[in-house]
């Protein structure tokens, strides 16, 4: 063990090695779940169902430090493999031993309270003339607690007088924040801080059936370098000089999953008993340099209003609306999938796997400064020819387009359905407050529910390779949300004079609109000639 560097530090003794002590929760095939420590995790990954955690952000943090993990191992044992050897481990297991010397080798390197080694975090905030004398309470790192002036969201914590939490709590909280800490005022060190790589994305990780599986779907190749693109915890202690630094570009995945954008400190609360969390040490971290050419591997990128933006969760945006952003697209203009998708693509390709769907959970956080908006998790099978090839994806993101283009002329007709139940509805000011009724109501949430309970409907007959059904399954589908989301709209005139009126003008467009949807009834020729 690397002794202390200041007698200050040496009161501080390592203690919770989170490759013995549990700490990631996992859920087993069964149901049940429970907390494991590192070397557990991975011994047992095969039976393993997936991670239990329930914050998306810390969900999101976990995959990226075992990912991070599971790559220097491999290569620390094997230095470069190919696709084939990832599909051997994906059918029978990984390479004896190599996780576990892994963790062996850098165990020092994992006690979460170290006097020089924190799991990451920064020891020199424990002498730092800028934040020795000063702690915040542990509710600084969690993403959905109040801390300072940011708004109460799960919890009614008081600064002043936090409750301790288990240090299995508090490490969570800290991978979380870390990686979807958004850009804000920091004021100590530098006056502001990027945000974390991972603020406001909706993070793309293909899933498995189990654990390891689904490490394995997201694990990045091999590098040449074995020495290059270490994670934290590799890397020499961060010191001061660094934290007063320009912001850096990663160096690859491994930096990007354990990239320390905050220096934290956590202090233990008491030396004896389970070991708990109450106040830190916080200020200005090593920030991360946005790399146009090196995008994050779990981001994908969507048509925005100028160029292509990162998917996020979108504040009133359904998130399925832009799986196109998933889908490979030659052109580049429509979409730039997150890279873990085409690892596993090319993982299920080397497994005889790729006639197979791809489950995929998008995860992540939406945030306004400091303020979470909110957190989501989702998951969406997509087609495997989808992933693999250009005109099926075209198809999908055609399919999901005309669910656009439809709400748009809608909206349009109901923002003239008020407008017309309104006194001097040609008024600009009263069409712009017709639209805001709207978008208060029903209406949109209607329309949009409506299309995605069918949406797996669009996928399946996708993935069966019949567009033809898969377009009139889906006109089918815009119809009935369209009639859904208008009905809404009508139920909010009401039945006085000027709605009955405003409906009578308004309807025979909504007819328009959604007839031709509709599947075409031949008439029998009995009918024809009876009718003649």
């Amino acid at each position: 063990m690397t002794p202390p560097s200041t007698p200050e530090a040496a009161d501080r003794m390592p203690a919770f090695n989170l490759i013995d002590e549990p700490w990631v929760p996992v859920r087993f095939h069964d149901g049940s779940t429970e907390e494991l420590g590192l070397l557990a995790l991975f011994e047992h990954a095969q039976g393993i169902e997936g991670l239990a955690e329930n914050s998306p952000p810390n969900l999101v943090a976990l995959h990226r430090i075992l990912l991070a993990i599971l790559h220097r191992a491999l290569t620390r044992q094997l230095g470069r493999w190919p696709d084939r050897d990832r599909a051997h481990w994906f059918a029978n297991g990984l390479p004896a031993g190599a996780v576990a010397d892994y963790l062996a080798h850098w165990r020092d390197r994992f006690w979460l309270f170290h006097p020089v080694h924190p799991f990451m975090q920064v020891a020199t905030l424990a002498t730092a003339d800028e934040t020795r004398d000063k702690r915040k309470p542990w509710t600084q790192v969690s993403l959905a607690s109040a801390n300072g002036n940011t708004p109460v969201v799960f919890d009614h914590a008081i600064d002043s007088q936090p409750h301790a939490i288990a240090a299995a709590t508090a490490v969570r909280h800290l991978l979380g924040f870390l990686q979807f800490t958004p850009g804000a005022l920091v004021k100590v060190f530098r006056s502001a801080d990027k945000a974390g790589p991972l603020a406001n994305a909706a993070a793309a990780i293909p899933m498995g059936d189990t654990l390891l599986q689904t490490l394995l779907l997201a694990l990045h190749p091999a590098v040449r370098d074995v020495d290059h693109d270490q994670p934290a915890w590799e890397k020499p202690a961060i010191t001061l000089p660094q934290l007063l630094a320009e912001p850096s570009p990663a160096t690859g995945s491994c930096d990007r999953y354990s990239r320390i954008s905050r220096a934290v400190l956590l202090e233990r609360a008491g030396a004896d008993g389970p070991a708990r969390v109450q106040w830190l040490r916080f200020g200005a971290g090593v920030a991360l340099a946005d790399d146009g050419n090196a995008p994050d591997a779990m981001t994908s990128f969507r048509p925005g209003s100028d160029g292509l933006v990162r998917m996020g969760f979108t504040d009133g945006r359904a998130a399925w609306r832009d799986l196109g952003a998933l889908l490979p697209d030659p052109t580049g203009k429509l979409a730039q999938p997150a890279s873990v998708l085409s690892w596993a693509t090319n993982l299920q390709a080397a497994s005889d796997q790729d006639d197979s769907d791809l489950p995929v959970m998008l995860a992540g956080l939406c945030s306004d400064k400091a303020k979470l908006v909110r957190w989501r998790a989702e998951r969406y099978r997509l087609p495997s020819n989808s992933l693999s090839s250009a005109d099926i994806s075209a198809a999908v993101r055609d399919q999901l387009q005309r669910c656009d283009t439809l709400f748009a002329a809608l909206r349009t007709l109901a923002t003239e359905l008020l407008a017309q139940s309104m006194p001097d509805p040609r008024s600009k000011d009263t069409r712009a407050r017709a639209r805001a009724v709207l978008d208060a109501g029903p209406f949109n949430t209607t329309y949009f529910a409506s299309a995605e309970r069918r949406l797996p409907t669009l996928l399946k007959l996708v993935g069966a390779s019949d567009l033809a059904a898969a377009h009139a399954a889906w006109s089918s589908t815009l119809a009935d949300a369209a009639t859904q989301a208008w009905a809404a709209a009508r139920g909010m005139l009401g039945n006085s004079a000027a709605a009955l009126r405003a409906d009578a003008i308004t309807h025979g467009r909504f007819l328009a609109l959604t007839r031709p949807l509709r599947p075409t009834i031949d008439t029998p020729p009995q009918a024809e000639e009876a009718t003649t």
